[in-house]
């Protein structure tokens, strides 16, 4: 099959506009001024990662689990995420496609819809899941999710259509072709690997009034209509979305859930990074181009930056609304990406980055890497060393580490060799 690029898909509207082509880099972004120049970065101090918040010095895995992790767990929630909901107690699951064969027979497909509250009439999401058929025991699986319905991307006549949020915010009908090709499924079925995605939009729609369409409002108190200052933006909805299709995965004697990876690009790199330091149910990650916001150093004045995002044009409905507060003051801010990337430890993580998506800070993302390394080595586990040169795009120098950078060639997407790259990590560390 002849692939496309699946370039997922934030592409619609957003940074790939910005990042394909130096010549096209813009120098103003709502209303603010963007840095490309490494001349220009200005000098930082990232915050004590191995410290903890009374001065003590963290030097074992066990006070980094017991200690310091829950103080930047609870940072990162108040400050850039928010506090999400737990388990909803009226959770179901219809499996309305619950076992058919596709790919000439060579895997077996699975269609469920996810309500999360008692009212079935919305608040759902659909979720697809293919197996290899001749497993003979649970599978690992690759947990994608996605900037459009699953009928859109995956080759397969047997998809039910789904529904997509338009630019108007109405719900349409997924029954067009999108301009990003199709993803080649049978490459993991191939590997031995299963392969699930899901709609974003089923979770929470991506637009500034979202918040009156998706799981954030059932949530809200009387008389609230915006989340409290600490509680959870669109990105925390997304990855609580994923806890709840792990939730479903925990049902099914065909899927290993001790060996799900997550995947996810853009905002949605963003995503399945918090959705991996929240659950830590998920066993891999694969952050693909998550830039500001996710791997990417905040205080490098580099691209996007925290300014960009907040303003009211933009991507304020993305995060906790205290985040936005350190907008002008990122060198006060208590975080920083170096301790989103630590908080996966001593689990598998992925960086992908791409060599000319300036505005996300490719570099930004590695010298993440290279700072949340010491906590990886309190594991005995691989990761990028301090004194490590960034790679040159396409070097797999650091791909394979458990903590793992990868730069392919290119700008702001996942590309169709990238997928292959990710199933080689997935099969050393799954």
């Amino acid at each position: 099959m002849k692939i496309k690029l699946l370039s997922t898909l934030l592409l619609i509207t957003f940074a790939s506009a910005f990042a394909q082509q130096a010549a096209n880099r813009p120098t103003v972004v709502a209303g603010f001024p963007v840095n490309y120049n490494e001349d220009s970065v200005g000098t930082y101090t990232l915050p004590e990662l191995l410290k903890t918040a009374d001065g003590k010095p963290v030097t074992t895995a066990r006070q980094w689990t017991e200690k310091r992790r829950p103080e930047l767990l609870r940072l990162a929630e108040e400050n850039q995420f928010g506090k999400m909901p737990p388990k909803p107690k009226d959770l179901s699951f219809h499996a309305f496609d619950d076992g058919t064969p596709a790919f000439d027979g060579k895997a077996i497909r699975k269609q469920v819809t996810v309500y999360f509250t008692k009212d079935t009439s919305e608040h759902r999401m659909n979720l697809l899941i293919y197996t290899p058929a001749k497993a003979v025991k649970p599978v690992p699986l690759l947990m994608n999710i996605s900037f459009t319905a699953y009928n859109q991307i995956i080759d397969d006549p047997g998809l039910r259509v789904g529904e997509i949020w338009n630019k108007e915010g109405k719900k349409v009908k997924a029954d067009k072709p999108t301009p990003f090709g199709k993803l080649n499924v049978e490459q993991f079925i191939d590997a031995g690997i299963g392969f699930a995605t899901v709609y974003y939009g089923d979770i929470e729609p991506d637009f500034k009034d979202g918040l009156t369409h998706g799981i954030r409002k059932t949530y809200l108190k009387p008389g609230q209509t915006e989340p409290a200052a600490d509680e959870w933006g669109a990105i925390s909805a997304w990855a609580w979305g994923l806890s709840r299709a792990m939730d479903y995965f925990e049902t099914d004697r065909q899927i290993d859930t001790k060996r799900i990876a997550l995947q996810g690009a853009s905002r949605l790199g963003k995503t399945v990074l918090w959705a991996g330091i929240r659950d830590p149910r998920f066993k891999m990650v694969i952050a693909s181009i998550s830039g500001e916001g996710g791997a990417a150093l905040a205080r490098r004045n580099y691209g996007e930056t925290i300014r960009h995002i907040s303003d009211p044009s933009r991507y304020l409905y993305q995060f906790a609304p205290n985040y936005h507060g350190w907008a002008g003051r990122v060198n006060d801010m208590p975080i920083d990406a170096h301790m989103l990337v630590a908080l996966m430890a001593p689990r598998p993580l992925l960086l992908q980055t791409g060599s000319t998506d300036y505005w996300s800070d490719p570099k930004g993302e590695f010298l993440s890497a290279v700072a949340a390394a010491p906590v990886y080595r309190l594991f005995g586990e691989t990761a990028p060393s301090t004194s490590a040169t960034m790679p040159a795009a396409g070097d797999t120098a650091l791909l394979m580490n458990r903590l793992g950078y990868f730069m392919h060639e290119g700008g702001h997407t996942v590309l169709p060799e990238d997928w292959q790259l990710f199933i080689r990590y997935m099969q050393k560390y799954l």
